[in-house]
């Protein structure tokens, strides 16, 4: 089950691989790992906070 529409995913990817980069370019800080969970939520298409809030940006499957 999926939560996430497509244009929210593709901006969770866009976002974590550019955190993710911060790490090997720029400040090379540690934080950038934090990029993981934008980019993992992004490519599996669930975002447990959106469940927990009752959110989604799937747009409504008809029937």
């Amino acid at each position: 089950m999926t939560n996430e529409g497509t244009i929210d995913r593709v901006l969770r990817v866009i976002v974590g691989l550019a955190l993710i980069a911060l790490v090997f370019v720029g400040p090379q800080t540690n934080w950038g790992w934090i990029g993981i969970v934008p980019l993992v939520t992004g490519l599996v298409g669930f975002c447990p906070a959106y469940r927990l809030f009752g959110l989604s940006t799937c747009p409504m499957k008809k029937a």
